[in-house]
């Protein structure tokens, strides 16, 4: 008897607990970066917060594990990406300067090319692609021009 006692008092007490939260706490939230409010239950509203926070991220299917991983290769891509290079070349195609692609196809993958392409990274050059001049980039070290180097002759 106890225990049927104690059962049903369990039952109407999460019964009392449970009518209490099915009225939804109606709370207003604004998205960041715009005046936008938007009136929602609670759970949902912390949810709208939290993605509102989140920095955008590509997550295109074409992009997705396109980067380049690991070592020297990430470094010196990191380092192109930092720097203007992106202003003359691409990687796969001619713009001011050749593609990237081009340069890996031009010179094999070997320490004199490294330092070669290095050189030309930090004092510039003309002649070798065309007659637009390559710019210099005195202020860049020469472990990270040769990074560089050696992430493009990693495209072949």
């Amino acid at each position: 008897m106890k225990k049927a006692f104690l059962f049903l008092s369990l039952g109407a007490l999460l019964a009392a607990c449970s009518s209490g939260s099915e009225k939804k706490a109606k709370e207003e939230y604004t998205l960041a970066g715009s005046e936008e409010t938007i009136a929602t239950d609670s759970t949902t509203g912390a949810n709208v917060t939290a993605v509102a926070h989140q920095p955008q991220i590509d997550t295109s299917a074409t992009k997705i594990g396109t980067g380049p991983t690991g070592g020297a290769v990430a470094k010196g891509a990191k380092l192109i990406e930092g720097s203007d290079c992106m202003g003359c070349h691409r990687e796969n195609e001619k713009l001011l300067g050749p593609a990237y692609q081009a340069v890996a196809e031009k010179y094999p993958s070997n320490d004199a090319n490294v330092q070669m392409l290095a050189g030309k990274i930090i004092k510039g050059g003309k002649g070798n692609w065309g007659d637009v001049a390559m710019t210099p980039h005195p202020g860049l070290s020469e472990a990270d021009a040769q990074e560089m180097a050696r992430y493009i002759l990693s495209l072949r």
